[in-house]
């Protein structure tokens, strides 16, 4: 009986064991990190953040240069409030815009960094003050549908005006 509680207790850790190195290897195979890394934070105000949240990338040019760490609601502005940790060694110009963009139709979000021209830098808890906010693709798709069932009544409701020459018939 000794035996084999033993040989249980054995069995256990080495799965558990196991399991750990797979989470290691998952959460540095994914390019995240557990401590959230060296790097400096920022902080940027959007509309709307539609589906990113935090562990979201910051990217700059395509490249990963950071995440998303934090959001909360401005209770003044009501605006969304996102804190981004970029890589300590970024020189960001402090008319940096933030926007939040789509991976594919179907696909997560992130928030892309585009530089601007300015000769002063962003520090630590600087804030980005020029954003784009996410599109709403069932906005937009709404948008579309009346905007067509619009035209499509306005050509109903034309008439023909008197006097004018009657169209051509189709041969």
């Amino acid at each position: 009986m000794q035996k084999r509680s033993l040989a249980e207790l054995l069995t256990g850790a080495v799965v558990l064991l196991v399991a750990g190195g797979f989470l290691v290897y998952a959460v540095t195979g994914s390019g995240r990190s557990l401590t959230g890394g060296p790097g400096i934070n920022l902080t940027a105000r959007f509309d709307r953040i539609d589906g990113l949240g935090a562990g979201a990338d910051v990217r700059l040019a395509g490249v990963k240069v950071g995440q998303v760490v934090a959001q909360r609601i401005d209770p003044e502005t009501f605006l969304a409030v996102l804190t981004l940790r970029v890589d300590a060694g970024l020189r960001l110009p402090s008319d940096t815009s933030a926007e939040i963009q789509s991976e594919s139709l179907l696909g997560g979000k992130y928030v892309a960094l585009v530089p601007g021209g300015s000769e002063r830098m962003l520090a630590a808890g600087g804030e980005i003050t020029i954003t784009q906010s996410a599109v709403s693709l069932e906005s937009l798709l709404g948008r579309f549908i009346f905007s067509v069932t619009e035209i499509n009544q306005n050509r109903g409701g034309e008439q023909a005006t008197p006097g004018a020459a009657p169209a051509p018939a189709p041969r």
